[in-house]
């Protein structure tokens, strides 16, 4: 019996373009009814004049570049500078933090140490923020139970420098278990036996980490801070519960615009900045790392 060759349609063919571009269009749908309306939607109500005693801006209110203008005041300025601030410094605390733990519970623990330490992370990771929030509160505030401590060493725990701390260490609370899981993979992927021949080597074993471990990992270092500093930026029950009215991010500005004062365009100016800035960190920081790996 002969026997002829079957061959499968190649992917290529304009026919398989098109199933692929309908397999894509639900997907995409969703995408444009809860991600791309929305954020048309708030950048066209940011360019809205806002009319006091309404809720909101007017149906036929005029486009103005009012609301993006009051952003250009020192007070905004001060809060942007404060977001950013903690949050950078939230952000690489954490990162060298959690380095370290994944190294070691990668290289060092058994596999159900591995797998018990990688639950207790995804379990952080998915615990309420309200509730981690309100801990470090009732343990490090005014009230806490560590304040008789801090009396003891003269630290005041109203002082704005420990405020600043306090609002801080909530964001490490967060994200030290997103790094972790981040870099748990990129360690993984490291091969001990480079380590161990620079050892072999006579070079000590700081010397072999800092030549070897840290530049192959520098990228999940970067998509960890990247990831970290997003969330804390955006952070909002953190600040509006540690910071005591005295620190302020600008979601807790946007909450005010919206909730406090009804101000729906310049809210929605202050989130369309504030969403652009994130976007220029990331890109910068980003386009930074590419053009290291390319000269290397």
């Amino acid at each position: 019996m002969s026997s002829q060759a079957i061959t499968a349609p190649s992917l290529s063919t304009p026919s398989a373009h098109r199933g692929a571009i309908w397999l894509l269009v639900p997907a995409l749908a969703l995408f444009a009814l809860i991600f791309a309306a929305p954020l048309i939607d708030l950048a066209l109500e940011s360019f809205r004049q806002f009319e006091p005693g309404r809720i909101g801006s007017a149906p036929d209110a005029p486009f103005v570049l009012d609301n993006y203008r009051e952003l250009a005041s020192s007070a905004f300025a001060s809060v942007l500078a404060e977001t950013f601030r903690i949050s950078v410094a939230a952000s690489l605390v954490g990162m060298v933090i959690a380095f370290p733990i994944a190294y070691g519970i990668v290289r060092r623990f058994s596999r159900r140490g591995r797998v018990a330490c990688i639950g207790l992370m995804i379990t952080l990771v998915l615990l309420s923020m309200l509730v981690r929030t309100y801990a470090l509160e009732l343990t490090f505030g005014s009230v806490g139970i560590i304040r008789p401590l801090l009396t003891a060493l003269g630290i005041a725990p109203t002082s704005r420098w420990y405020i600043d701390m306090l609002v801080g260490a909530g964001l490490l609370h967060a994200v030290i278990p997103i790094s972790v899981l981040t870099l748990i993979g990129t360690v993984q992927n490291l091969d001990p036996r480079l380590i161990d021949a620079a050892q072999s080597l006579g070079a000590p074993a700081w010397r072999a980490h800092l030549d070897i471990t840290l530049p192959r990992s520098l990228p999940a270092l970067v998509s960890s801070f990247l990831v970290s500093l997003t969330f804390s930026i955006s952070a909002f029950v953190i600040p509006m519960v540690l910071g005591k009215g005295r620190v302020l991010f600008i979601s807790n500005v946007i909450y005010n615009r919206f909730s406090d004062v009804s101000n729906y365009p310049s809210g929605a100016a202050v989130s369309i900045t504030m969403l652009i800035l994130t976007l220029a960190v990331v890109y910068l920081v980003s386009l930074v790392q590419h053009g290291r790996r390319r000269r290397a």
